[in-house]
């Protein structure tokens, strides 16, 4: 398969894969993938994905970004404030050459994370001003929107947002389309060859519009076993049977797909 692919939403730096990254990291390229498009979720994760950029030079293509939900050092998530962000702002310009996307960032409306108004404004408010830095930096945005798809979207589009990757996107149709007609990307993870609510999705969003993701370590076949970048054929292979197309040409549209977005990931 000529074009390398590009996996491009995964957490590399994650703690998961701290005692064998090289390992994984052998086990992407051995499976045809060229980039991993690194998110990060808080500023503690910054230093650690442009270490790995050093480590393993092109392979790596760093994005920093504040999740809509944080942890405070335990396993409970809770919504993100304003305050989590501010911190990690400076971060942003002094490295901005280094990064090919602002990510991960977005909303996450779960009404457990957020029960109320004032978690949807100051996520809102987190969310908004990573848009502005991403136009500043001139760069893509690589997006969460878990129960809140529309808004999202809708929120790109009246900040100007040109550039955007809509991860494990599970909106609607008629929200998809819009992203769409907005010029966004969707990508789905391996965990989607087991849903079939996506199926619908898949097949009517254009392939031209579709990216390849992982998120690894999680949503993989099985979501009590670690996911890795290498289990990206399996998305590739279930996108080109939903559409009835070749593998082939799933990868290569797609990987064209991830260069006309994340366009500095053969510069870096």
């Amino acid at each position: 398969m000529g074009e390398g692919i590009v996996d491009c939403h995964c957490h590399i730096s994650a703690r998961d894969f701290e005692q064998d990254l090289d390992d994984v990291i052998k086990r992407a390229t051995q499976a045809g993938v060229k980039t991993l498009v690194a998110v990060t979720e808080h500023q503690g994760e910054f230093d650690r994905v442009l270490q790995l950029k050093k480590s393993y030079g092109a392979v790596i293509a760093p994005c920093f970004g504040v999740h809509p939900l944080q942890s405070d050092g335990g396993p409970d998530k809770r919504s993100v404030k304003p305050q989590d962000l501010e911190p990690a702002l400076p971060y942003f310009y002094k490295h901005s050459e280094e990064l090919v996307a602002i990510g991960e960032i977005g909303l996450d409306f779960t009404p457990w994370f957020a029960p109320s108004e004032q978690e949807k404004d100051e996520q809102m408010q987190v969310f908004v001003r990573q848009l502005e830095v991403a136009k500043e930096l001139n760069l893509p945005v690589n997006v969460h929107s878990r129960s809140a798809a529309k808004v999202t979207i809708s929120t790109m589009k009246e900040q100007g947002v040109s550039g955007a990757l809509l991860h494990n996107f599970a909106g609607n149709l008629s929200v998809a389309f819009d992203g769409v007609k907005a010029g966004y990307y969707f990508s789905f993870p391996p965990a989607v060859c087991t849903n079939p609510q996506k199926v619908k999705l898949i097949k009517q969003i254009p392939l031209e519009h579709i990216c390849l993701e992982t998120d690894s370590p999680a949503l993989g076949l099985n979501k009590h076993e670690r996911n890795e970048p290498c289990n990206i054929a399996l998305v590739c292979q279930y996108i080109a049977q939903i559409k009835g197309l070749s593998t082939e040409t799933v990868q290569f549209v797609t990987s064209q797909n991830a260069q006309r977005l994340f366009t500095k990931i053969n510069k870096l």
